[in-house]
């Protein structure tokens, strides 16, 4: 049996404001294997990169992470140091950001920011820094890759920033990559290259990952497993295959209804009816119960619980068989 390599328990961060407590992850447990990557869908407001922000220790006041467990190869992150915490980032565990252009140091060299990986973490000097950091351009597909290093950021279009990210990400060879909405506002074809890099590099060093994307398309490409989830909470996880085969949850049955098919033609795709419910004021009952075609009056009342299914999911919801069905 495999170990996992990150295991995630009843992981919760809040948000404090003057209105009051925004619980954006409400008790999210998931875990991730060596070499397999996990996908964690969902709307804007979902929880998803507060997730990932979370496991990596970057959350920020006025959010705090105040309960759970962040366990990396046994480890609970969660009780680190600071100073614990900025050596295994970058090092063994990694994250890809959403923007690039915001990410990266705008008076520093490309050069000099990769390579400051490979400073901080594997002591090298500046000259095999700077070497090393030629290298990963080139791996990840970067031409004139030595140019490119002597560039800043504003020199580079939207998708080599985002290579140079991964090179950064990468750099250190990380056991755990998480990928935030890696390829938000790149073009088909260079996000068609980042996700097959992203899927050739973690095969070729066994790298679990973690991919935090509201495409479904992608999910179905490059995903292991899925976790989709609902105003900060897991509503459904389970295998790419049975997920998109038959899904158990009605808000996966509505995100999957919204793609687009290619043997329909409509003038509009279906989409789900109502908005996410705003946290500092949640619905009774299941959160998804005022936009599920499903609910009945027990929904209204009930908080269901995300329990295991026969076929080895999880589902959150009264009325899963009705729905698989």
């Amino acid at each position: 049996m495999t170990t996992n390599l990150l295991e995630v328990r009843e992981l919760r961060t809040h948000f404090k404001t003057e209105e009051g407590i925004i619980p954006s992850v409400n008790g999210t447990s998931f875990s991730v294997q060596p070499g397999e990557t996990l996908a964690i869908v969902g709307e804007s407001g979902s929880g998803k990169s507060v997730t990932s922000l979370s496991i990596m220790g970057l959350i920020a006041p006025p959010g705090k992470v105040v309960g759970g467990e962040v366990r990396f190869e046994g480890r609970d992150l969660l009780k680190l140091s600071s100073k614990e915490m900025r050596k295994l980032r970058g090092n063994e565990i990694s994250m890809i950001f959403q923007e690039p252009m915001t990410s990266l140091n705008p008076v520093f060299t490309i050069g000099n920011q990769i390579g400051e990986m490979f400073r901080v973490h594997q002591g090298l000097d500046k000259q095999k820094a700077k070497q090393k950091s030629i290298e990963m351009l080139e791996r990840v597909g970067i031409p004139n890759a030595a140019k490119v290093a002597d560039s800043f950021p504003h020199q580079l279009s939207g998708g080599m920033r985002q290579r140079v990210m991964i090179a950064m990400a990468l750099a250190c060879r990380p056991k755990l990559l998480i990928a935030d909405e890696p390829t938000t506002a790149l073009d088909v074809t260079i996000q068609a290259q980042i996700l097959e890099l992203i899927a050739t590099l973690s095969k070729e060093e066994n790298t679990g990952v973690i991919l935090i994307t509201h495409d479904l398309a992608v999910v179905a490409e490059m995903a292991d497993r899925v976790v989709v989830m609902y105003a900060g909470e897991i509503v459904e996880q389970a295998s790419v295959y049975d997920l998109f085969q038959r899904p158990g949850h009605p808000y996966t049955v509505g995100l999957l209804g919204s793609l687009p098919k290619m043997n329909e033609q409509k003038e509009e795709l279906d989409s789900i009816p109502g908005t996410v419910p705003n946290l500092l004021d949640m619905p009774k009952g299941c959160a998804f119960h005022p936009r599920c075609p499903y609910a009945d009056s027990q929904c209204t009342q009930t908080k269901p619980k995300l329990e295991l299914k026969g076929d080895g999911r999880w589902v959150r919801c009264l009325h899963s068989k009705e729905v698989s069905s």
